[in-house]
């Protein structure tokens, strides 16, 4: 008996080979990320000089992500996404080093220079989503970057291991040998990356051609998308940022905290085995609202209790819900441009997700040192609400078009 992939076109044979490569990549970058999330807030404790910097690193972080997303479209768009992706890894593997002479110095200057330059590399890491969708039929689209999705579910194994298994090999250096650790990973993930096989950048002229970028970012489905995916990440963001200083507060141990990120990222990738189906099934907006409603019950879960349980029950749940919330935005923004138009809409929706991310990373340490940990779960309510109000007004404005349409 023939299998489908025997019976693959050349050209579908390419692109799953660029999904199941970008897959690995994007465990090994996610990994890069569970890092930074497991220990910044910790690292920040130990050199921050003043309390409300406690998790300036991680903020720091989700910056890197914001500044690097235009400039990862306009290298794609110009140069092509490989080198785009080698860039990227080079300033993974440059990040772990100056994270651990960081440690070494105890700089706290240093640390979030490092977290910062993370945070460039992780830039790079979400566009793999996109890249896998290049050249794939609409009905692919949706699995394809689901499937690239669910690498993370390795890099949600990979980081919280790595971290737990070398955060004491170089005591008194809390964490220096795991940052030594995520460079060797984003090494490798470069090599692996030089064997893409992609798209070679459109001529100008094809680019030209494209509409307005402002054109696109005003639609509402543009809009509907962008505010989906914003705050599906910043509450995600917003949490896992403050979760590993609120269980030490609480007194939990620094083992059950890297677990309690372990089961966090498991719960944001390991549904993507099957959310591109979920999506095709039911539509994008639907299951974004399923997730947008996983997130806040993951609130009320952190509110309801803070033992260790709690803590990871709720990091489960909301990482539930950043998956559906995040790729059913994902496949939403894809569908509202042409294929040469992808790059500068893409990187403008990925600034705008982790733009809104910084502000939020931002204030996070303030939050949840001078307000505590319920606070920083309150907040969410209102973002959700608006996400949700804005994919019932998505449903009305289909309503109408139909009804005029018949």
């Amino acid at each position: 008996m023939t299998s489908p992939a025997a019976n693959a076109s050349p050209e579908e044979a390419r692109i799953r080979a660029n999904v199941l490569r970008l897959a690995v990549a994007q465990a090994l970058g996610g990994a890069n990320a569970t890092v930074i999330y497991a220990t910044g807030a910790i690292v920040g404790a130990q050199l921050a000089p003043a309390p409300a910097l406690i998790t300036f690193p991680v903020s720091l972080f989700v910056v890197g992500m914001a500044a690097f997303t235009l400039p990862v479209g306009a290298i794609s768009q110009r140069y092509g996404r490989r080198a785009a992706f080698m860039i990227g890894t080079g300033l993974g593997v440059a990040s772990g080093l100056i994270a651990c002479l960081a440690i070494l110095t105890a700089s706290f200057a240093i640390f979030s220079f490092s977290a910062f330059v993370a945070g460039l590399y992780s830039a790079v890491v979400q566009s793999y989503r996109f890249a896998a969708t290049d050249g794939a039929s609409p009905a692919f689209r949706p699995k394809a970057i689901a499937w690239v999705m669910a690498g993370g579910l390795f890099g949600g194994i990979i980081g919280p291991m790595l971290v737990q298994s070398t955060m004491s090999l170089w005591l008194p250096y809390l964490f220096a040998a795991s940052y030594i650790g995520q460079a060797a990973l984003a090494a490798l993930s470069l090599v692996l990356l030089t064997r893409i096989d992609l798209p070679k950048p459109a001529a100008a002229g094809a680019v030209k051609t494209g509409r307005p970028l402002m054109e696109i970012a005003a639609s509402p489905k543009f809009i509907i998308a962008a505010i989906c995916g914003t705050v599906s990440y910043a509450l995600m963001n917003l949490v896992m940022t403050s979760a590993p200083l609120a269980m030490q507060m609480c007194g939990l141990s620094l083992t059950q905290s890297n677990y309690g990120i372990m089961w966090h990222v498991l719960g944001m990738f390991g549904p993507s085995f099957v959310t591109g189906s979920l999506i095709a099934r039911f539509g994008a907006p639907r299951i974004v609202a399923a997730g947008l409603g996983l997130t806040a019950m993951a609130a009320a879960v952190d509110l309801s209790g803070q033992s260790v349980w709690h803590f990871w029950a709720g990091l489960t749940l909301v990482g539930f819900g950043w998956n559906f919330g995040f790729i059913g935005a994902s496949a939403m923004v894809v569908e509202t441009h042409r294929p040469e138009e992808r790059n500068k809409v893409q990187s403008f929706n990925d600034f705008l997700v982790f733009g809104t991310m910084a502000v939020g990373s931002f204030s996070s340490g303030h939050l949840l040192s001078s307000y505590g940990w319920n606070v920083v779960n309150w907040v969410a309510f209102p973002p959700i609400a608006l996400a949700l109000g804005a994919l019932v007004f998505m449903g009305l404005l289909r309503q109408g078009v139909s009804a005029r349409a018949g």
